[in-house]
């Protein structure tokens, strides 16, 4: 009999660590303040500012125009913010401490937004934004920490906590949506901030068992620290790399002239993130190193795509459903923000479906890497598109939609989401860098955001174009981007040197035992 004592982080539960439940709880109840908010955003900013005129209560009175303008800056500046957070998390305070600041922040954050005034409606706007900043990217590199490299359990372990993410959703979108129509909106606002609370409270508490992950550590090795001033110093060495900063700077400066200060201080920042990832690259001491690097840069260009077309859910699709959308079902009005309940409900239906289709992929040796997985994911998030075509037709010819289009529209969405979204959090940290693992996962959801943003920018583009425009050409360009991606595979995979071959030959075997 062994006298070994299991401590509380080596524990197991399901055949994964305990902390990995201790996160999913954790990025649940994050998840659900930041999607309850979410759904009722653009109703909020829309609504009448006339008091009866909306049984909600009184909301901003802007155009969808102005609300989606809004949607998008907000919706980027969440995600783009976790570059910020993933450094400070690399070099000053690590994974676990940024975790805690985050949840903190957010807690004020929808505290503020309870409040009715418009300065506390920008006010808690914007400690939202710095507080997913620092929770979103970290929170996501401790999960990938749980587990040694080249343990197999990894990407179980990040479909589990991907089902947290939307069991948060789900919830948010099923009880904010009777809050707010029962309570009105700041009562939404209000609820947001009390489970925020809650995943405050539970990590807290899960601390013994998550000692082994995100902690910040002293570097021995100077070759290893993390220096963001002297990456950008090297700029100054290398002559090519300094003139397409120059010229990313100038083109910063054009668009603040012709757009506006906004776009102008973004494309500042995208230059400063584009001149770091230049130096990464070239820091790197390994030929294979810098060929991962390169495929994960390409993958971030999916991801932009997939969520620019994915995040219409929030906008167009949102008042699409609250305007042209019949939502009676008997003698009862579905709530609106109940539609984007769909998406989670689906993901937490069909999640181990999906993976389990993968799995058997694998082991009949047909192609099942993470890039074909992307990239059929947008094809078919694409198709999903395709449901909404017919909801406007319908409603042209009609003068209302049935829910079927959403219901169909929001299917297909979820079955891409699980083929690119877990998919991606888990390549990111088999492929980046070890010292640069937060940056990368922050630079992944900044790409996030930027699809975020290229979403409200096509929302607006509707009252221009038309919805059935809209709809169509993210249907046409997103099959197209899908297909290009699948066409040039190969040499994609090849530039990955093997990183997910053994894991696929091992988790094959489990398979083959496990059916016998």
């Amino acid at each position: 009999m062994s006298d070994t004592v299991i401590k509380p982080h080596q524990k197991e539960l399901f055949g994964q660590p305990i902390g990995l439940y201790i996160l999913f709880l954790t990025e649940m109840w994050e998840r659900f303040s930041y999607y309850g908010m979410r759904a009722i955003l653009v109703l909020y900013m829309v609504a009448s500012t006339e008091l009866g005129a909306d049984a909600r209560g009184v909301g901003l009175g802007w155009t969808s125009k102005e609300a989606l303008a809004l949607y998008g800056w907000y919706t980027m500046l969440v995600y783009i913010i976790a570059i910020p957070g993933g450094m400070i998390a690399d070099k000053l305070i690590g994974q676990k401490k940024a975790v805690l600041y985050g949840a903190i922040i957010l807690c004020l954050g929808h505290g503020v937004l309870v409040l009715t005034d418009i300065w506390a409606f920008y006010t808690g706007l914007g400690l939202v934004i710095l507080g997913v900043g620092l929770l979103k990217p970290n929170i996501s590199t401790m999960v990938g920490g749980l587990y040694q490299q080249g343990d197999i359990r990894r990407d179980k372990g990040f479909s589990i906590f991907y089902i947290g993410i939307n069991l948060g959703s789900l919830l948010a979108t099923l009880i904010v949506g009777v809050v707010v129509a029962n309570y009105g909106w700041h009562a939404g606002f209000g609820l947001a901030g009390i489970v925020m609370v809650l995943g405050l409270i539970n990590y807290l508490g899960g601390q013994k068992y998550l000692v082994q992950v995100g902690n910040h550590t002293v570097v021995e090795n100077p070759k290893d620290e993390v220096s963001y001033g002297k990456l950008y110093g090297q700029l100054f060495n290398s002559p090519k790399h300094l003139i397409i900063t120059a010229v990313l700077v100038v083109a910063s400066f054009i668009g603040w002239y012709f757009m506006n200060w906004g776009y102008g201080l973004l494309f500042l920042f995208l230059t400063a993130i584009a001149a770091l990832l230049m130096m990464i690259y070239r820091e790197l001491d390994s030929q294979i190193y810098k060929d991962r690097f390169i495929v994960l840069l390409l993958s971030f260009i999916m991801v932009i795509i997939f969520w620019g077309a994915f995040e219409q859910a929030g906008g167009l699709m949102n008042i699409y459903t609250d305007t042209k959308t019949n939502r009676m079902i008997g003698g009862w009005q579905v709530p609106t923000i109940m539609f984007q309940s769909l998406n989670a409900g689906f993901i937490i239906l069909f999640a181990t479906a999906v993976a389990g289709f993968w799995a058997k992929r694998k082991l009949k040796g047909k192609e099942a890497s993470s890039l074909f997985k992307m990239a059929l994911g947008i094809i078919i998030m694409g198709f999903g598109f395709l449901f909404m075509v017919f909801a406007v037709m319908e409603f042209e010819k009609s003068g209302t939609s049935s829910m079927i289009w959403l219901v169909l529209a929001y299917l297909f969405h979820t079955l891409g989401e699980l083929c690119l979204s877990p998919v991606a959090l888990s390549f990111i940290t088999k492929l980046a860098p070890a010292k640069y693992a937060s940056l990368m996962m922050g630079v992944y959801f900044a790409s996030s955001g930027l699809g975020n943003k290229v979403a409200g920018i096509i929302g607006e583009s509707a009252s221009d174009f038309g919805e059935y425009t809209i709809f169509a050409g993210i249907l046409v360009f997103t099959v197209v981007v899908g297909g290009l991606f699948i066409l040039i595979l190969k040499p994609l995979k090849r530039l990955t040197h093997g990183a997910e071959d053994n894991e696929h030959i091992i988790e094959a075997k489990e398979m083959e035992i496990a059916e016998h």
